[in-house]
């Protein structure tokens, strides 16, 4: 008999439209001769289950069924593709948990540890992570301009502390320029991460879970036209996303290696990608995306094709997985 299985897809962040783009190609490419597949749209308004037409139909909250025809829909797993809130952050992984319905990405913990920047740094330092030099704002904060240069340099990062694709990031040259990237940041979160900008070769790494296996996929180096790998680079064309990425057997052997140190330090599980600087010889762990894009574009879906593993494969083997936990 067929599984049930919720694309979940949407979410509460700017990061909505990318998400509804990843969760349309699992749609797309999970196996119909196995799975059952609905595409269930989590927005801040309403929580709606698409039909085949469709049509929308009110996700029942209290137990996530749909009524369609009549006929009520429960699901034996939920594909997760929410970036950003409520998809990435806990919310969605700890209610499913208390449902005791299994899903794909990764545990509640891991995913508000990961979620937050700044904890996950001081998390992963104390092993010997190699990470860039930081700074912490929190709103309300007083800022003292001088101590952050005193601590991360010229040039900077200012980043949200909770946000992905890179909504609220800002790369700051000259000291004029750090009140107004903070502000945008604010605009994203209410905490804030300063890193000191980290000049070398970036790589982006897949890490998941295959047919009960840590697997390391090939790394991707990351070309950006812009001043770094900002959301035009991302999404409208503005880089290079070498798959593998054009680095020494050495760097990608090493940049490997500390990809699957974190994921298991951290206790990860389902799709994971990291991005790394080398910076003076040495991989800088950058930050984790628990819930990464999966359009045909996206880096992670790229190096799975890389590494011989099909979308239908991938996508498939990520169900199977969950539902064996």
């Amino acid at each position: 008999m067929k599984k049930n299985i919720a694309v979940l897809m949407g979410g509460y962040s700017s990061e909505f439209e990318i998400s509804i783009k990843s969760g349309q190609v699992v749609y797309k490419h999970l196996d119909t001769d196995t799975y059952n597949a609905y595409q269930v749209i989590i927005a801040k308004e309403e929580w709606v289950c698409l039909d085949k037409d469709d049509t929308k139909y009110t996700i029942n909250k209290d137990d996530f069924s749909a009524t369609i025809n009549n006929e009520k829909i429960t699901f034996d797993c939920v594909f997760n593709t929410i970036h950003g809130t409520p998809g990435e952050d806990g919310h969605m992984q700890g209610y499913f948990a208390l449902l005791n319905i299994p899903q794909t990405s990764c545990e509640m913990y891991q995913s508000a540890l990961t979620f937050n920047k700044r904890d996950t740094l001081s998390v992963l330092k104390p092993y010997g992570i190699n990470c860039a030099k930081s700074y912490y704002i929190n709103k309300g904060d007083h800022i003292d301009e001088n101590a952050i240069i005193e601590t991360v340099g010229l040039p900077c990062f200012v980043k949200a502390n909770k946000a992905g694709s890179s909504f609220g990031v800002s790369k700051v040259h000259q000291k004029e320029d750090l009140a107004k990237a903070i502000e945008v940041a604010f605009t994203e979160d209410d905490e804030i991460l300063i890193e000191s900008f980290l000049d070398g070769i970036e790589v982006s790494v897949g890490v998941i879970n295959y047919n009960g296996k840590t697997l390391v996929l090939p790394p991707t180096e990351i070309v950006s036209e812009n001043d770094f790998f900002d959301y035009e680079a991302k999404y409208l064309g503005k880089s290079q996303e070498i798959t593998p990425a054009r680095i020494s057997e050495c760097d990608i052997e090493a940049v490997s290696k500390e990809a699957k140190r974190i994921f298991e330090i951290l206790q990860m599980s389902g799709f994971t990608r990291s991005d790394f600087i080398f910076h003076q010889g040495k991989p800088h762990f950058i930050e984790m995306n628990t819930t990464p894009g999966l359009s045909e574009e996206s880096i992670l879906p790229q190096q799975a094709l890389c590494a011989g593993i099909s979308l239908a494969n991938l996508f498939g083997n990520a169900v199977e997985m969950a539902l064996k936990k």
